[in-house]
């Protein structure tokens, strides 16, 4: 979901979290280019919100972490989906899309009550 300025809304940012380490650990800046990269640039991810998150997650048991190189050669912090995690992000997933679901079917009603 957008906001005005392309931002994401609140409650978005942990989902694309857990979805984008779902194929492996990567670093906070790797997680922000897949976002904008999935999305066709459509959302993106300032660097705050993202490095809050990323500590939140892993502070309530939903990312491990270890330190490592990135392909440039700069130390980054690499960031991986625990089991909980895992399980999180199947809840979420299956959550947003009952959610999108109903927003889909209100936005295409095409009379204004159900009488």
């Amino acid at each position: 979901m957008l906001n005005p300025d392309g931002g994401l809304l609140r409650g978005t940012l942990d989902v694309l979290i857990l979805k984008a380490l779902s194929w492996g650990p990567r670093h906070g800046y790797a997680v922000a280019e897949w976002v904008q990269a999935i999305t066709e640039g459509e959302l993106l991810v300032e660097e705050g919100p993202l490095y809050t998150a990323l500590h939140r997650l892993e502070k309530n048991g939903l990312l491990t972490s270890e330190w490592g190189y990135s392909d440039n050669n700069r130390r980054a912090k690499y960031y991986e989906l625990s089991r909980a995690g895992k399980q999180q992000l199947r809840a979420e997933v299956s959550s947003w899309e009952r959610y999108a679901r109903a927003v889909g079917k209100a936005l295409a009603a095409a009379s204004p009550s159900v009488a």
